[in-house]
């Protein structure tokens, strides 16, 4: 594998080894400085030495890739926000109780049938200087909603942290958000707020007016508005008005990636900008006007999609490309895409632990590397067959390279996905271009009627088409039980394989058979450790108690509400059963009293009724029992106490402080997620 004996490669990975270290292990700012400080040094010690002696050239690449390494543990820690004591984590007052503060918004996000929702930058907290990103829910009302990107709002509201995961293995929002920097949110409604006059002009600011301009341009022309609303996924990646119907039919078809603007776009952009600048003249001067247009337009798109991982890559890797172009030299596709991920991380690490980051980087190398391979299987003797066969061979690549990490989060697998590809191909680039050309003339005024016609029906015929293949949902494989060890292993037997088929020897295939080995000792090591697991979960879902017994991979769930069926309830606990490897094998009815592991477990429900003198390890309430808990909790003296999500808010704030003056511990589902007891 050439690509590994690049120094650049070797950069790279000590660079991200270096961000895998710092995120997990999160190191002080003065070891950190002390071992920067040693490694630059030692650095410019063996520089200097390999100049007068050739023998000293590995000892200067170790101090090259330490550096490396040291580098990307200190650009983490400068962009960890909460490391700064101005962030407003450290005002532990502004968790408390209601402050004024005020906030700029940058992002409107998804919203959902109660608020609008924003990113927002706070501004100092009344008289305190604090400051970071939040996440802001405004009630929805039938007022329209005034609010605009850059509009400094004022409010008095209480931060709120992130919550928990509620459930086992369910996606973990308050991670995904740390990573994007953002650690609280507020609650207001718009009697509430007091808007400042002075709008902030941020780059954000005219990014959110063009998109609004966009819009309104294509409204009045008279764009069907579900066609619209694919149309700016598609060229600006915008999603948020999508509906899920629409959504879930590119998922299930296996076209997500048609949404997300990735390289495929970026580079049907760069494609129509070359067409446009044909006229200039390939010299020294023109050559130069060519990549000043093609990076200032590139850069515009990149800050018009909003920045995100997949479109940040595929805009540094194309400026890259044209820059490479400009100097008349061969630029190496690796090399390119190495200097835009190192580039990217430089500047925002965090994106290294961002889903589609990861995805569209892993698509893109599996194509470079895995694609011509593929291609050589079979030589077609027509142009369309040609052009089928290497739309299906990179469509396979792809899906080569993404498939263990798209198990690993997403657990299903559209198996449709090479026909979907074959059969959008021709009407997606059709619709990209006819879609540049009219988002271009609605930037400046209304689109002539017969352009927008032909585009409307271009995304009109590729939701049909999505729609189609996706109403085979049976050839969806769903809830694929898929763990770390997995993810390993068989990225190990991918890379070992097209090792092999690239330039077969012995030492490859030996290479090959050993990671097979490790996909065989994966899945007996996940056997073992699902048959050795031993819990009782009890989880948080409003209005309904569900427990769950697990021994081995046989669990049995316990529900105060049998009659839902089984089908309603495993959905419930679904992502548990995927994650965990686990069979549900019955359901039955709670009971007030059952042992776990030599443990007690205690049930008081809605009828408040219960025995003195049980003594039992757990009390678990439910349904909002009308009790006197200081009297409880003098007859049972229980060791833990435990509330789930079938009971009110206000009762259980009772009830945390009757726990709080006995000094027994307090467990709300809804404010710490599950409880599990091994």
């Amino acid at each position: 594998m050439k690509v590994l004996d690049f120094p650049l490669t070797k950069i790279t990975i000590a660079f991200i080894m270096g961000l895998l270290v710092s995120y997990y292990w999160l190191p002080g700012f003065l070891v950190t400085t002390v071992s920067v400080v040693s490694i630059v040094i030692l650095f410019s010690i063996f520089y200097f030495a390999s100049k007068k002696n050739k023998k000293h050239l590995v000892f200067f690449g170790i101090s090259t890739y330490l550096l490396s390494f040291w580098l990307g543990i200190i650009s983490l820690l400068l962009h960890t926000n909460t490391l700064q004591q101005s962030h407003y984590s450290h005002y532990q007052k502004g968790f408390e109780k209601p402050h004024t503060m005020s906030f700029t918004l940058v992002e409107k996000l998804k919203g959902n049938v109660y608020n609008d929702r924003y990113v927002a930058v706070l501004n100092p907290i009344e008289n305190s200087f604090y400051q970071g990103k939040i996440i802001v829910n405004i009630e929805k009302d039938s007022a329209s909603n005034r609010l605009i990107i850059g509009n400094t709002i004022q409010t008095k509201a209480t931060l709120q942290h992130l919550g928990t995961v509620k459930n086992p293995y369910q996606f973990d929002y308050g991670t995904y958000l740390a990573n994007k920097q953002i650690y609280a949110q507020v609650f207001i409604s718009k009697s509430e707020i007091r808007i400042n006059k002075k709008v902030n002009r941020t780059i954000w600011f005219y990014a959110a007016k063009l998109h609004s301009r966009i819009i309104y341009n294509l409204t009045k022309a008279g764009l069907n508005k579900t066609e619209m609303n694919v149309a700016m996924a598609l060229i600006l990646g915008q999603q948020q008005e999508i509906s899920p119907e629409t959504l879930k039919d590119y998922q299930y078809s296996g076209a997500t990636h048609v949404l997300s603007v990735s390289g495929l776009h970026v580079g049907y952009i760069m494609l129509f900008i070359l067409f446009l600048l044909k006229p200039i003249p390939n010299t020294r001067k023109g050559s130069f006007i060519k990549l000043i247009t093609i990076l200032v337009a590139l850069g515009l798109f990149g800050i018009i999609s909003g920045l995100s991982p997949p479109v940040l890559r595929s805009v540094v890797m194309f400026s890259f490309l044209a820059i490479g172009n400009h100097l008349r030299r061969g630029s190496n596709i690796y090399h390119t895409l190495l200097v835009s991920v190192l580039l990217i991380l430089l500047f925002e690490p965090y994106f290294l632990f961002d889903a589609g980051f990861q995805l569209s980087y892993i698509a893109l190398f599996s194509i470079l590397w895995i694609q011509p391979l593929l291609k050589e299987i079979w030589k077609p003797t027509t142009k369309i067959l040609t052009y089928l066969w290497e739309a299906l061979t990179i469509s396979f690549a792809a899906q080569i390279g993404t498939f263990p990490i798209c198990l690993y989060y997403f657990h299903q697998f559209p198996s449709l996905f090479f026909v979907t590809n074959i059969l959008i191909l021709p009407v997606l680039s059709f619709t990209m271009i006819a879609g540049i050309v009219v988002l271009l003339i609605s930037v400046f005024t209304g689109c002539p009627i017969i352009f927008i016609q032909i585009f409307e029906k271009s995304i009109y015929l590729l939701n049909t088409i999505i729609h189609y293949i996706a109403s085979f949902d049976f050839f969806v494989i769903r809830d694929i039980r898929f763990n770390f060890y997995y993810l390993l292993s068989y990225y190990l037997l991918i890379i070992t394989s097209v090792i092999w088929f690239k330039k077969p020897t012995y030492s490859k295939l030996i290479a090959t058979m050993l990671s097979i080995v490790f996909v065989q000792l994966a899945y007996i090591s996940t056997k073992k450790e699902v048959e050795n697991k031993s819990e009782l979960i009890v989880y948080h879902i409003k209005k309904k108690t569900i427990i769950t017994e697990r021994t081995g991979q046989n669990i049995t769930l316990f529900a105060n509400d049998t009659l839902l069926g089984k089908d309603s309830l495993q959905k419930n606990i679904s992502s548990y059963l995927v994650g965990s490897f686990g069979i549900l094998k019955s359901i039955r009815t709670i009971k007030n009293i059952f042992f776990f592991n030599s443990k007690k477990i205690f049930l008081i429900d809605s009828s408040g009724v219960y025995k003195k003198a049980i003594s039992p390890d757990v009390l678990l309430l439910i349904q909002s029992p009308k009790i006197n808990l200081d009297r409880v909790l003098l007859d049972l003296n229980p060791k833990i106490v435990v509330s789930d999500g079938s009971n009110s808010y206000s009762i259980q704030k009772r009830w945390e402080i009757s726990c709080s003056k006995r000094k027994i511990p307090f467990h709300s589902t809804g404010e710490k997620g599950f409880y599990k007891l091994n």
